[in-house]
């Protein structure tokens, strides 16, 4: 049953000359001062939302985008400043991308945010998907394996930091502590300090591909995963291969337990009148993705959306995105009935996530989390 909502936000202040008619992505660059309003915009979401009754605020951690999409570099920083301007919400780590951190100062930081903001942020990890940030920060991205190896054995780290007294770690990437001797002894274990006041750590982790190892890894490790609204029948397959891992770990749960769900939606007064103002956000977020490898795209569709969508390359369009499920566009009668089917498909799923989309404007975004908060979730409070 839905209980729990909360809205995402990726650090973006893109909010013109938006679409494939507008600034290509590579040519947008904005001045310091206009990056620095990625935290403005934060607190205004995040106050708005603590004032329309949602639970939670996602952010996501990224580097060196003088682009103005992603500008957000340390989520545990900006989390625990904004508790200090709210009073109940909670900030989620959507996600601190581990290979880009020694996991040692990551878990500390961590225990530091829980502790000074009485266990208002929630811990989350991801793998990453810039080359440009994870490769200068001396991580692999390129390399798939590589990156998933590290990323596990800096899991396994932070988890023993966590949970443990004391703690050692012999592993390919991390042998802790250094066999040093101090103050007249042989170092043999490390004790995190501070540890987290709220223990056993929530972690939290994007389920994107699918990958049997990573769900299997996330269900050993006791992590809980967040999984956009894709279309079926790829969610279900998702939702059912979490399951079973975690039935494999002798946790036996409803389907979508311990899950998250995340929509894309525009609501208006009517399906076309959503889609007419989404549209510009649909395409400039094309634009940031498809080069990345973030879409299903071929090489000549990816050519085309940096030429602006021409080149007689037929590309995705919102209207079937909108058909497939994968956005919700309409009234919020619409929305209302597109989250009681999902609701009714996975019956352990309680928390719902509302994403702003690349180009949606500050204004744009709290207009829509507040038709959300007043026509939409109080079909879901009762």
């Amino acid at each position: 049953m839905f209980k729990n909502f909360s809205a995402s936000y990726a650090g973006h202040v893109v909010d013109d000359n938006l679409g494939f008619e507008g600034t290509p992505a590579n040519d947008r660059w904005y001045s310091n001062e206009k990056l620095a309003e990625t935290y403005d915009w934060a607190l205004e979401i995040a106050q708005h939302l603590e004032a329309n009754g949602y639970q939670e605020f996602w952010m996501a951690e990224h580097h060196f985008q003088p682009e103005g999409y992603e500008g957000i570099p340390n989520l545990l920083m900006l989390g625990l400043y904004l508790a200090t301007q709210t009073k109940t919400l909670k900030y989620g780590c959507g996600f601190n991308i581990t290979p880009m951190w020694h996991p040692l100062r990551l878990a500390e930081d961590f225990a530091m945010a829980d502790i000074l903001s009485k266990g208002r942020i929630i811990f989350g990890v991801g793998r990453g998907y810039h080359t440009r940030e994870v490769e200068t920060f001396g991580a692999p991205m390129r390399n798939s394996d590589a990156n998933r190896e590290l990323f596990e054995e800096q899991v396994e780290v932070m988890v023993k930091a966590f949970n443990e007294d004391s703690f050692s770690h012999q592993g390919k990437h991390f042998q802790i502590p250094a066999r040093v001797p101090y103050r007249g002894y042989e170092l043999e274990k490390l004790t995190l300090v501070p540890r987290p006041l709220n223990r056993p750590v929530e972690i939290w982790q994007p389920l994107v591909s699918g990958n049997p190892r990573g769900v299997e890894f996330m269900a050993k490790t006791g992590i809980k995963p967040l999984l956009a609204n894709t279309p079926e029948p790829t969610l279900g397959e998702r939702m059912r291969m979490y399951q079973q891992a975690q039935l494999d770990e002798g946790r036996e749960t409803q389907l979508g337990e311990n899950a998250a769900l995340g929509f894309r939606m525009f609501l208006a007064e009517s399906k076309e009148k959503a889609i007419e103002k989404a549209r510009p956000y649909y395409e400039e977020a094309m634009k940031f993705a498809a080069p990345l490898g973030l879409m299903a795209l071929s090489q000549e569709q990816i050519d085309s959306v940096a030429a602006g969508g021409r080149g007689g390359v037929k590309l995705p369009t919102l209207e079937e995105a909108v058909e497939g499920g994968g956005w919700i566009c309409g009234t919020p009668e619409v929305a209302v009935e597109a989250l009681k089917k999902a609701e009714e498909s996975y019956p352990g799923v309680e928390r719902v996530n509302i994403g702003s989309v690349m180009g949606m404007p500050l204004e744009v975004f709290k207009d829509q989390l507040s038709i959300f908060a007043e026509e939409v979730m109080p079909a879901f409070k009762g």
